[in-house]
């Protein structure tokens, strides 16, 4: 069973029941500074041409402007018990850390996805070579295995989904599969309030839970129904 929504997730997630999700998997906009300056040193070259291609895309999604906070208590509000995974980019980790960590004294982990092939970038800086999923729980066992208990996953950029699903930000599916069979079981309701293209969603009802979601871009919400919609 599963309900997707198109809507607005701050408002959308107001007419969640409590208590009612089991595990949420989600990848809020990240927070992106203005690349002006970075334009401005790197006028002309490939490298810059690839950043700034990147950034119009993500600022076009309305990806690259961060997360409003409210929407944690209603994270916490509709689950059952504290167990979440949020993709994030390095100036959002203190921030999901005071708020589950630090307020509710839940356990977490930090999972990386390494990218083998990512965009070059000009000297002064480290590669941004990987993109951080933090996972909150408290009271909530896992499920993992030798194999699917590892921390980090390096694989090249999912070039092939983004043409697929035209979405800038599509994680692979296996990644988001291990998350949902390490954290949840069969028949519990997994839940994505920025569903993007869709992939939580299928990795959720291909491995037999029940799902929960909504995307706010009537583009994305036409490709997220096609897309699941032979799934069992």
């Amino acid at each position: 069973m599963y309900k997707i929504l198109l809507g607005d997730s701050y408002e959308e997630i107001k007419k969640i029941e409590s208590n009612s999700v089991n595990l949420i998997v989600t990848d809020p906009p990240y927070l992106i500074p203005n690349n002006q300056k970075r334009k401005k040193i790197e006028e002309g070259s490939k490298t810059n041409r690839q950043i700034c291609k990147l950034t119009e895309e993500l600022n076009d999604a309305g990806l690259t402007s961060g997360i409003d906070y409210c929407i944690l208590d209603e994270f916490m509000r509709i689950m059952v018990k504290p167990n979440i995974y949020i993709w994030c980019n390095k100036l959002q980790i203190r921030d999901y850390l005071n708020y589950f960590v630090g307020r509710y004294q839940c356990k977490f982990d930090i999972l990386v996805w390494i990218k083998s092939n990512p965009i070059p970038l000009y000297g002064g800086n480290y590669m941004n070579d990987k993109e951080y999923c933090l996972y909150f729980r408290k009271g909530v066992r896992l499920h993992t295995t030798y194999e699917s208990g590892k921390t980090y996953w390096i694989t090249p950029t999912n070039v092939k989904d983004k043409k697929l699903y035209g979405h800038p930000t599509v994680k692979p599916l296996h990644i988001i599969e291990n998350m949902i069979k390490n954290s949840s079981v069969p028949g519990d309701t997994v839940a994505d309030f920025f569903l993007g293209s869709g992939t939580t969603a299928e990795a959720a009802i291909k491995n037999s839970r029940n799902f929960l979601g909504a995307e706010k871009e009537e583009r994305y919400y036409r490709i997220i129904l096609d897309r699941i919609k032979y799934l069992n």
